[in-house]
């Protein structure tokens, strides 16, 4: 089951789109994979302290983007392929360059110098 233990929600985003981010953490991690059971809403509801009305909407977005099936009562569990791994991949990481670079943008840094951090500092780890 998708182990929620350690997401820790901010008061600046919604509560339903952290969650979504989470599983979406979680599978690029290979922390979740596809046939893991998923709580179920009033599960993760309770262990979140929240209302299981903002569960409910980060699964059914989870489900329109085909990351999660739900049948009837039995549950939702993972269900993702390659092409939606890669989909994942491609969002979570255009979406940490596009906030970093709006950052760099911020304090008036120029491409020539992130660049030049970026070439070095990948080669320090």
């Amino acid at each position: 089951m998708v182990n929620f233990q350690s997401i820790k929600l901010n008061n600046k985003d919604p509560v339903y789109a952290q969650i979504v981010l989470f599983v979406k953490q979680q599978i690029l991690t290979k922390n979740a994979v596809s046939g893991e059971e998923m709580p179920s809403r009033r599960e993760l509801a309770a262990q979140l302290n929240i209302n299981p009305n903002t569960v409910q909407k980060a699964y059914k977005l989870l489900e329109k983007e085909d990351i999660i099936e739900t049948h009837g009562n039995q549950g939702s569990i993972i269900c993702i392929d390659e092409a939606g791994f890669s989909r994942i991949e491609d969002e979570l990481t255009r979406g940490m360059v596009r906030e970093f670079i709006s950052s760099a943008k911020a304090i008036n840094l120029s491409f020539k110098r992130v660049f030049d951090l970026i070439s070095e500092m990948w080669e320090e780890d």
